[in-house]
């Protein structure tokens, strides 16, 4: 569990990154280049930046889960609580993706981009069911556990 520990904290270092310098500065210089969609800069920076803390929800709760597989704490209500932080940062963040396809379906002159942000809105939805089909499985998994226990 090692190597994963250092992938989140080398992800999570540069989603900071991103969040803190990179994604702003990207919106003000689009702002400058093309003043006329200038009035996206704060939305377009806002948006993103929100995505970006959704990531980061999910890695610092895998972080936490790992914490509880290697104390063997994995089948207990703790658990519960960070997969369900999973999937309350994916349900958010699906949510915000279906207002920005929405606004930019009903406004695109081409069909690429909302039909882009089409697969992306199937991919998290995808995503967030499976976290709920594993919870799920986590919550049974625990109540055989606790009934194991009992019988023991």
């Amino acid at each position: 569990m090692g190597p994963l520990r250092v992938f989140l904290v080398l992800l999570f270092g540069i989603l900071v990154m991103l969040q803190t310098l990179s994604l702003p500065g990207q919106f003000a210089y689009m702002a400058e280049e093309s003043p006329e969609q200038a009035y996206l800069r704060w939305p377009m920076t806002i948006v993103t930046v929100f995505w970006v803390l959704c990531i980061q929800v999910v890695i610092v709760s895998t972080w936490k889960l790992l914490t509880l597989v290697e104390r063997d704490r994995i089948f207990s209500d703790a658990a519960l609580r960070w997969v369900d932080a999973i999937v309350w940062a994916i349900v958010a963040a699906w949510v915000v993706l279906l207002g920005v396809f929405l606004y930019i379906g009903f406004s695109a002159s081409d069909p690429g981009l909302p039909l882009l942000l089409f697969l992306m809105l199937v991919g998290v939805a995808a995503l967030g069911l499976l976290m709920v089909v594993m919870r799920a499985l986590l919550r049974q998994a625990t109540t055989l556990r606790t009934d194991m226990e009992a019988v023991i």
